[in-house]
């Protein structure tokens, strides 16, 4: 036990003042690097650290906190808890494990090999499927992130919220209606073999990890979704500096096709939800729907969660699965953005 504190004590240490060293950076540099960037550039570099600095200040902090929860889920929530308190009808089990993403939030990355965990222990892939999407998209650092990051526009918060969680559970009832075994052949081979493990421990009644699998998940969340912000966070700066104004316009013009290329921008740019909400916020020129429909897509389909589903499910499953998520997910942000917004 006393190591167990000692390492998790050490974890923390080591991130937390990474992640306070990050934010002082960040801050030294959004001061500096505007005026640094006058005097070896243009005012064009100085506006493009200016809008870097600020998403990655606002982003840190909450991805910290997302990090930390996804590894206490990961290593100390059992997966048989899911067993007990989902109904046995999967039809009845899709909103319920699609509301539990509220309750159990978890990053997109740590969501998948989650629920590969649940199918293998006898969960219904389509209550599995349904809490993949909606743990990453409507946990409550997402949210307060998304609040944060749109101040006193808390409809936008709602219609989030909304659109995920609509999109899980419809993904949950297409997959209960059409899915099929054969596209998860890993699945229904492990399962028949008997497999009663996770990746990180063994199932005693305690912990799947314990306290050395939440320092190495918290370790390897925070380092690798902090990637995925500062590329995101760059590439926002870089769309908004180099997109020409007249090129914006021939979308933003377009209530539908300001919300199709943001989707499609979400594919690319593969932002953590813990910081995504910021990302959208500085997309100023488009439409709050097309903004919510960046949101909605990015935590579901990206290109990192399509290498994962591939690795994990086969190719076969990711192709299908992440394809018909993104038609639903854009169709939801829509209707949710039509409503709300």
């Amino acid at each position: 036990m006393a190591d167990g504190v000692r390492l998790v004590a050490r974890a923390l240490v080591y991130v937390v003042v990474g992640g306070v060293a990050l934010v002082v950076i960040a801050t030294v540099g959004s001061v500096l690097g505007p005026m640094v960037a006058l005097d070896i550039a243009t005012p064009a570099m100085a506006a493009w650290w200016t809008v870097f600095t600020a998403v990655a200040v606002q982003g840190i902090p909450f991805l910290l906190l997302g990090t930390v929860v996804s590894a206490a889920i990961g290593a100390f929530v059992p997966e048989r808890v899911f067993r007990r308190v989902l109904p046995k009808n999967p039809a009845l089990a899709v909103p319920v494990a699609g509301a539990a993403g509220a309750v159990l939030p978890g990053c997109e990355c740590a969501s998948v090999p989650v629920a590969d965990s649940l199918m293998r222990r006898g969960v219904a892939p389509a209550a599995a499927l349904a809490f993949l999407l909606s743990a990453p998209a409507i946990n409550p650092v997402v949210l307060v992130a998304t609040s944060i990051a749109f101040p006193g526009n808390p409809a936008m918060v709602g219609a989030r919220l909304v659109a995920s969680l609509a999109t899980a559970v419809v993904m949950g009832w297409l997959w209960v209606r059409f899915g099929r075994e054969e596209w998860l052949p890993g699945i229904a081979a492990r399962r028949k073999g008997g497999s009663g493990t996770t990746g990180t421990g063994t199932e005693t009644g305690t912990a799947p990890g314990g306290w050395r699998g939440f320092r190495d998940g918290l370790q390897h969340d925070f380092l690798h979704a902090g990637g995925f912000l500062v590329l995101g966070a760059a590439a926002a700066a870089t769309f908004n500096i180099l997109v020409p104004r007249s090129l914006l316009d021939v979308f933003t013009g377009s209530p539908w096709l300001s919300v199709l290329l943001l989707a499609v921008l979400a594919v690319v740019l593969c932002v953590c939800s813990e910081a995504d909400a910021f990302v959208a916020a500085s997309l100023t020129g488009f439409s709050p729907t097309a903004r919510l429909a960046f949101m909605v897509v990015g935590p579901m389909v990206d290109l990192k969660l399509i290498a994962l589903q591939a690795g994990t499910f086969g190719r076969a499953f990711a192709v299908r699965f992440s394809a018909v998520t993104w038609v639903v997910a854009v169709v939801s942000s829509g209707v949710v953005g039509w409503w709300l917004l």
